[in-house]
């Protein structure tokens, strides 16, 4: 080792690393050791999957308490998954095998006497999920400053997955709650593996911490991608042996493409992996070629997840695994040989997070994009006869490829379903609390910033007129009765919104979730397989079924919004409007994306000419403004101000155009968007519905006035305005 860095690890680090043969420290190893050894700064660790993030913060961490020990916890460590939370424990213990540095997992699966042996003499490093925090913090304070007092470092690992959600802000509430009660602020490590441009992402992990960041900037070596797309023309319309042929060959290319392969099918639904899966399976028993596709979803039973995980990392035979998020994040599933992703991820840093799943150790990085399209739908207009989402992903595929582009972070300004929670966790964590300093301690919080002490007294006055809240004889405020209700249930620690969900049993063994009580003899699918129901017990929210041969279906509720970003929106316009033959479109995509191309060149609002509307009557008119889901909805309460009957046409998520009905012509609408894009528009002067809301878990206690206030901020963008094409 001829890196100075080396001989500054503990001695017990440096004979880890000789003993697993390591040529040499990678450059964000030795650059994150520095920034830990040297300054007192917060840490960005961003780069690729397997580039040795984790070992690049815990190598330099686990020195300093090693050569300085806490007198309590020294290193607390967050994740978003339990799963991600057990692959740490044993690479962790693996390092710290022989010394006496405990690691402790701290979540509702872990061990009851490992986490009473930690109350008794905390020290080493504990890992937990924001949830597992939330409750010690609201339940047992004491103990969390028992746990806390010498607390040196706080890892946040997979920092993409915490950022532009609830969930995130709650964990840095969290965080500034936690350094008040100990007194001081630790340092934050963050790791991910799919960051942009860095900028929001420090300012979210510094947030509130009163410290800067440091982000090395590193050059990873480059690696071998291999990426291609296919498209197949199906007529699900039409039944016959032609489009039942049709659809086979679409199976039979995710079947040849992952049979024989350690490897990973996405999908973007739960509905979408069971299908896939199923059919996978049915198609191998026809060839002989052996039971090897599992399932793993949030919706399937720990035990199964897990046994999906380990047949992956150590099994005999190549295993695929259909999934959705939940194998996005660093799980370490040994050598995946390649990605195959039905549709398209929904994000750039999608696309990147499951790319590099593969390619680990010096292999090619391989992923595979696979679209079926309806070609037997009546005649529409032509915008409706496009599959965008194939469009989009060849864009996403050439913003990273081209220009290692990744949506930035968006950090919301008004999270009032967050400040409902966090109110009622100080509150539960404190008892009697007078108002004003209720009022101090939550909106003090940092991802509090922007709301006002006005808004705040009509959310608590609100709180008190529903139960939530109550007062004492003294002034202070105390739990309501409905509060207690909310409080004291398990699903309070989640900032996410959990659906009621009915357990699905084969005899004792739990196969997972459901949401919908299927009666008895009714047929759906999980975990890959196909089920009959035997009994419903509504009561005790469990469904027991056997199992079937054959195909069955299965949906759930889909929760959240997603967001496509101007930078996504402008390239898909690129894309329609060039020439260009992409290398990683197979013959059947090139020729998909040509028809697509011929079909908006005859549409002069997509040619590339001045006009980006439409006519497609004397009165009704779709406008092409290519702009991002925010500005696209801002600019349809613009023309709704203007007097025009505007709505903006989704497919699926993406915002392809705005539909207008008027009588006032085609020249009328092009005045008022180029005044639009010149001048602008005043969002808070937009007519919004009462009803309007961006999805929040407690928005029932919210007030209306509130909910329209935080969707006309954090859900309008009207400075996209200026980018209509």
């Amino acid at each position: 080792m001829s890196s100075g860095i080396f001989y500054r690890l503990a001695p017990f680090i440096q004979d880890y690393i000789y003993r697993n043969k390591w040529e040499e420290l990678r450059e964000i190893q030795v650059a994150a050791a520095q920034a830990i050894f040297d300054t007192d700064e917060n840490l960005l660790l961003s780069s690729g999957t397997a580039s040795g993030k984790t070992e690049a913060a815990f190598l330099p961490v686990l020195t300093c308490l090693w050569e300085n020990p806490s007198a309590s916890v020294g290193v607390l460590y967050l994740s978003p998954l339990k799963a991600l939370i057990n692959d740490q424990f044993e690479r962790l213990n693996d390092l710290l095998e022989e010394q006496d540095i405990p690691v402790t997992k701290w979540h509702g699966d872990a061990s009851q006497s490992a986490k009473k042996r930690l109350v008794r003499n905390p020290r080493g490093v504990m890992q937990t999920t924001p949830e597992s925090l939330e409750s010690l913090m609201m339940h047992n304070s004491s103990n969390a400053y028992r746990l806390f007092s010498d607390l040196r470092f706080i890892v946040i690992d997979e920092v993409h997955y915490f950022m532009d959600n609830d969930r995130g802000l709650q964990l840095l509430s969290l965080l500034e709650r936690l350094s008040r009660l100990i007194g001081f602020s630790p340092r934050r490590i963050g790791l991910s593996a799919t960051l942009g441009d860095t900028t929001n992402a420090e300012k979210w992990l510094n947030m509130g911490s009163g410290r800067g960041c440091i982000t090395p900037r590193t050059v990873e070596k480059g690696r071998q991608v291999r990426l291609s797309v296919r498209f197949f023309p199906i007529k699900e319309k039409i039944k016959n042996s032609d489009s039942t042929t049709l659809l086979e060959s679409y199976y039979n290319y995710l079947y040849e493409s992952t049979h024989g392969k350690s490897c990973i099918l996405f999908s973007n639904s739960k509905g979408e992996v069971e299908e896939n899966i199923a059919h996978m399976k049915q198609i191998s028993a026809q060839r002989h070629g052996g039971d090897t596709y599992l399932v793993h979803h949030a919706n399937i039973s720990a035990s199964l997840r897990d046994f999906a995980e380990k047949s992956m990392k150590n099994g005999e035979q190549p295993i695929c695994t259909g999934a959705t998020v939940t194998l996005e994040l660093g799980i370490d599933l040994g050598r995946l040989e390649r990605i195959v992703q039905t549709g398209c991820p929904l994000t750039v840093s999608g696309l990147v997070q499951r790319l590099g799943r593969t390619g680990r150790r010096g292999g090619a990085a391989e992923m595979r994009f696979a679209f079926k399209w309806d070609m037997s739908m009546p005649p529409n207009d032509f915008y409706k006869e496009i599959n965008w989402d194939f469009v989009m992903c060849t864009a996403m595929i050439l913003l990273y490829t081209r220009e290692r582009w990744i949506e930035p972070t968006f950090l919301p300004k008004l999270p009032y379903s967050l400040l409902y929670h966090q109110t009622m966790s100080v509150m539960a964590a404190s008892g009697a609390i007078q108002p004003r300093e209720l009022a101090r301690q939550v909106l003090s919080l940092s991802v509090f910033s922007h709301v006002t002490k006005e808004d705040y007294l009509l959310l608590l006055r609100y709180m008190l007129e529903n139960g939530q809240l109550e007062r004492g004889e003294d002034g202070a405020l105390l739990i309501g009765d409905k509060g207690e209700a909310a409080v004291s249930n398990f699903e309070f620690l989640a900032v996410f919104t959990v659906p009621q969900e009915y357990s699905v049993r084969c005899g004792s063994e739990e196969i997972g979730t459901v949401q919908s009580p299927f009666p008895p003899k009714s047929r759906f699918a999980l975990a890959g397989q196909a089920w009959e129901v035997t009994e419903l017990d509504k009561k005790e929210l469990r469904i027991y079924v056997k199992h079937i041969d054959g195909i069955s279906a299965n949906m759930w509720m889909d929760t959240g919004n997603e967001y496509v970003h101007t930078k996504v929106m402008k390239k898909i316009l690129e894309v329609i409007r060039s020439d260009e033959q992409y290398a990683f479109l197979d013959g059947s995509a090139r020729d998909r994306l040509s028809d697509i191309r011929t079909m908006c060149r005859s549409a002069a609002a997509l040619s590339g000419g001045e006009h980006i509307v439409l006519p497609l009557s004397d009165t009704f008119f779709a406008v092409f403004p290519f702009i991002g889901t925010r500005g696209t909805m801002a600019l349809m309460y613009a023309l709704r101000e203007m007097g025009f009957d505007a709505n903006v046409w989704l497919s699926r998520y993406i915002p392809v155009c705005i539909e207008v009905h008027t009588a006032k012509g085609a020249a009328a609408l092009d005045a008022a968007l180029s005044r639009l894009k010149r001048e602008g528009a005043d969002k808070y002067g937009f007519a919004v519905p009462d009803n309007c809301e961006i999805c929040g878990k407690y928005n029932d206690y919210i007030p209306r006035a509130l909910l329209k206030k935080q969707y006309i901020e954090d859900y309008l963008d009207t400075a996209e305005l200026a980018g209509i094409e």
